[in-house]
């Protein structure tokens, strides 16, 4: 039983990673495809659509931080801690991570069809990211309480 709470707590450890990275590839991914179609319909604004459609990718970022701040020695004391602060934000980052991605595809293709609009239309995006912000504050206040510390 101890080395599965072990083996959860490394779990934990690079689940915020895992998922991040895969939060920000599906959302990058999402606004992107929405990016390539505003750039064959316009004329102009090319970088604009591109920078919008790489928002996401910074919940691989928070994941990264988060990994960092649970890296320590894993017992069966602080496996169970590890392993939900690391695999609960990495689901909150996930989940953020695909709806940025829809938010900025919509941005982009009313972007596309309204310019004047484009800086109003990060406002939901931006919203989005302050979630994962919130979970990322609250991985990195609980992960200190967890024993173990690096």
């Amino acid at each position: 039983m101890n080395e599965f709470i072990v083996t959860l707590g490394w779990v934990g450890i690079y689940a915020p990673v895992a998922l991040g990275a895969i939060a920000s590839a599906i959302g990058c991914t999402t606004a992107g495809q929405a990016s390539i179609g505003a750039i064959l319909d316009t004329e102009s604004g090319y970088g604009r659509y591109i920078g919008m459609s790489a928002f996401p990718s910074t919940f691989v970022i928070y994941g990264i931080v988060v990994m960092f701040t649970l890296n320590r020695q894993v017992t069966p004391d602080n496996g169970g801690g590890l392993f939900a602060v690391g695999l609960l934000s990495g689901i909150a980052f996930l989940q953020c991570g695909i709806q940025q991605g829809r938010a900025c595809a919509s941005a982009i293709n009313a972007a596309k069809e309204k310019p004047e609009i484009f800086g109003l239309s990060l406002a939901p995006a931006a919203i989005v990211e302050g979630f994962a912000v919130f979970a990322f504050v609250f991985a990195l206040v609980v992960s200190a309480g967890i024993t173990g510390g690096v």
